[in-house]
């Protein structure tokens, strides 16, 4: 054991002089962090390709909703848990899929109105985005074939045409143009089928029950429609500029940034105030109290922000539609509670 740790000792010491004579290590040692410094590069590049606000509204959505068909504790299983996780992984996917082939179709545009997402900054190549939309889609369909679910196969589907058609620029295509054809496919993908497509795949696919509509999913569906029409909307508001160079006609081209603005924010909190009144007419005493003051406050919020926003401003319009999104999310903590 003596002679073995000499050993150990003389070789180290060896490795220590041989690194000291050997310029070449050092070289080896800069590669590596070269290398670890363009995969950083890389993974954050591919992180904003991937849009993650939108992700994160998936992941939120699809887990929400697929708590509602289920009726105790006791639903809870590996087959339940497998089902879910199906759902999830192919609807990121397909996400992923819709977000990165806009932004193929978009580089020009995004030179404009979004210069530092990776296509329009140069950061990745035509030839990358391509690669990554077509495996993504590829990972989507492959996952739902896989799982012989029907409701989910139906919601990819669609999601894939919906979201093909408000992109790609060829005739009769290229959706993004008209503001009523927009809004149509994300209020119908985020809206109608996370929704109902998901609730479904686990009520009838995984859990093996006839399809039932609950209350919960009735009133995510329709107060979705009015977020995610919101969201088409408010979308477009910081991007005029580049929008009306190359003749998308939003609606904030059309009828003007701040018309729109109080469009958005006019629906938003119509439909929180519908949300109140659905929980004051619950029976539930915590369910009333969770669904009156979750919406209440959210309500709150949004019109304290919404007084103090300048419109005019795109880096101001830009974050507001980002809290947006955090409603989109706070929402789906409240809706199992309806």
């Amino acid at each position: 054991m003596r002679t073995t740790g000499r050993q150990c000792r003389h070789s180290l010491i060896q490795f220590r002089c041989s690194a000291a004579t050997h310029p070449q290590h050092d070289f080896n040692i800069n590669q590596f962090e070269e290398i670890g410094i363009e995969l950083t590069k890389k993974l954050r590049s591919f992180y904003w390709f991937c849009r993650p606000h939108t992700i994160i509204g998936t992941i939120l959505g699809i887990t929400s909703v697929s708590l509602l068909p289920m009726k105790s504790l006791d639903d809870l299983s590996v087959t339940v848990l497998w089902g879910f996780l199906e759902a999830l992984a192919s609807a990121l996917c397909m996400n992923i899929y819709v977000v990165g082939l806009n932004q193929l179709f978009d580089i020009e545009i995004d030179k404009v109105n979004k210069p530092t997402l990776p296509l329009a900054s140069g950061e990745f190549s035509v030839a990358t985005g391509v690669l990554l939309v077509v495996a993504f889609l590829v990972m989507s369909i492959s996952i739902g074939i896989r799982s012989k679910s029907a409701p989910l196969m139906c919601a990819l589907l669609v999601s894939f045409l919906l979201g093909s058609a408000y992109s790609i620029d060829v005739p009769l295509l290229r959706w993004k143009r008209h503001p009523f054809l927009a809004a149509s496919c994300i209020l119908v993908v985020r809206a109608i089928l996370v929704q109902l497509a998901f609730f479904t795949h686990m009520q009838q696919h995984v859990l093996k029950r006839p399809f039932t509509p609950t209350r919960s999913v009735v009133f995510a569906t329709l107060f979705m429609c009015c977020f995610s029409a919101v969201i088409a909307l408010f979308k477009d508001i910081p991007d005029v500029d580049g929008d009306g160079d190359f003749g998308i006609k939003s609606l904030s081209v059309q009828l003007g940034q701040h018309r729109v603005y109080r469009l958005c924010i006019s629906m938003l909190m119509t439909a929180y105030t519908a949300a109140i009144l659905v929980g004051a007419s619950t029976t539930n005493l915590y369910q009333k109290i969770a669904i009156v003051f979750g919406h209440g406050l959210l309500a709150f919020v949004l019109w304290q922000r919404a007084q103090q926003l300048d419109v005019a401003n795109k880096t101001c319009v830009t974050e507001f539609y980002m809290f947006i999104w955090k409603l989109f999310y706070a929402e789906y903590l409240l809706i199992p509670f309806v």
